[in-house]
C-alpha cells in the first residue's frame, strides 16, 4: 500500500518529510515516479493533470491537499465509489480570518492609496471608514467562514453571513437561501466570498450580485476565481457599483501579466497566498484519512459528491 502525492510544478519534499515523521512506515511516492501503480490506495492532489487518477485502479480515497476540491470533483476518472476529502486546519482557517481582516483594514484605511501616494510623493490625508458605515457580508459559512466571522465579530465589525441554511451564532446575522439573497446583499457594504465552487456557484459573482450592495460597494474574493465574472467586475468599477476589490483567486493562475487587472488601481492582486498548507499541520490530518481510509472508516471532511462541498 502506498500514499501518492501528486501535483503539477509543485515541491512535495517538505510534506513528504512531514508524513513521514508523523508514521515512518508510510511508503510515500511522489507523481509521475510511481514503482507500482497498483499498490497506490490513496492520493493527496493539487491541480493534478486531468484523468490522472484512473491510472491507479486500487484507490481507496482522494484528498484536496487544500478546502478547494472542484479540481477532483470535476474529474470523471474518479470512480463515485472513491471517497473525497478536503483538507482543513487550525492554521489554514487562521490565515484565512487574518487576511480578510487584513483587506477590510486596509479598504477602510486606504492603504492601498497611501502606497501609491508614497510613490509619487503626495501627502494627503483621507478619512477612515468607521465599522459602523462598513457592514460586512460573508457568502459561505462553511469552516473557513465561519472563522472569519466570529473573528471579525470579535473585532467590532456589522457582520452578515449567507449560506445554504441559516445559522444561529453569536453576533453575525444569518441568511439563508435566494429568498434571502437581496436582503442580505443590500445590508452588505464589504462582500467577502468564501463559497464552494459549484455548478450553481460558478460565476456567481457578477454584475446583478454588485449592484444590490450598499453603494459603493467592495469586493474580497478568497473563494475559487471561477466564482467571478471578471468583465462584470470592471464594469461594475466603471459604473460605481465597485469601489474596489482584493483578489486572490483568478480564474487563471498565474494571473497572465496581459490582464487588464494589472492596469487597475481599484483592485489589490494577492498571488493564491490567503491560506497556505502547513506542512506539519497537512501531515496531521493526512495520515489520518489514510489510516481511516485502509480501515474502511468515514474520513475527516469527506465532501458530498451532490452539494459539491
Amino acid at each position: 500500500m502506498s500514499l501518492l502525492l501528486i501535483a503539477k510544478n509543485r515541491d512535495f519534499d517538505s510534506l513528504k518529510k512531514a508524513l513521514l515523521e508523523k508514521d515512518p512506515n508510510l511508503d510515500v511516492e511522489i507523481w509521475p515516479r510511481v514503482e507500482n501503480r497498483e499498490r497506490v490506495n490513496f492520493a493527496v492532489c493539487w491541480n493534478h493533470p486531468e484523468k490522472v487518477l484512473g491510472n491507479y485502479t486500487n484507490l481507496r480515497a482522494v484528498s484536496s491537499l487544500g478546502a478547494g476540491v472542484n479540481h477532483l470533483l470535476d474529474d470523471e476518472s474518479i470512480p463515485e465509489d472513491i471517497s473525497i476529502c478536503r483538507l482543513v486546519t487550525d492554521s489554514l482557517q487562521e490565515q484565512m480570518a487574518e487576511y480578510v481582516l487584513n483587506a477590510i483594514i486596509n479598504y477602510r484605511l486606504h492603504i492601498g492609496e497611501y502606497f501609491e501616494n508614497k510613490r509619487k510623493g503626495v501627502w494627503e490625508q483621507k478619512n477612515t471608514l468607521p465599522k459602523k458605515y462598513a457592514p460586512v457580508g460573508i457568502m459561505g459559512l462553511g469552516e473557513m467562514g465561519l472563522n472569519v466571522a466570529t473573528l471579525l465579530a470579535k473585532q467590532g465589525y456589522i457582520v452578515l453571513g449567507w449560506s445554504r441554511s441559516k445559522k444561529d451564532i453569536d453576533g453575525i446575522t444569518s441568511f439563508a437561501g435566494k429568498g434571502d439573497l437581496d436582503d442580505f446583499l443590500s445590508e452588505t457594504k464589504i462582500l467577502v466570498n468564501l463559497l464552494p465552487l459549484t455548478d450553481e456557484t460558478e460565476g456567481f459573482l457578477d454584475l446583478d450580485i454588485f449592484k444590490k450592495l450598499k453603494k459603493p460597494g467592495y469586493l474580497i474574493n478568497v473563494g475559487r476565481g471561477d466564482h467571478l465574472v471578471e468583465e462584470d467586475l470592471i464594469y461594475a468599477f466603471d459604473m460605481g457599483y465597485l469601489e474596489g476589490a482584493c483578489l486572490d483567486v483568478f480564474e487563471e493562475e498565474p494571473l497572465p501579466k496581459n490582464h487588464s487587472f494589472w492596469n487597475r488601481k481599484q483592485i489589490m492582486i494577492t498571488p493564491h497566498i490567503a491560506a497556505i498548507t502547513p506542512a506539519k499541520e497537512a501531515a496531521e490530518v493526512i495520515v489520518e484519512n489514510y489510516k481511516r481510509a485502509m480501515s474502511g472508516m468515514d474520513l475527516l471532511y469527506e465532501v458530498d459528491r451532490e452539494k459539491g462541498y
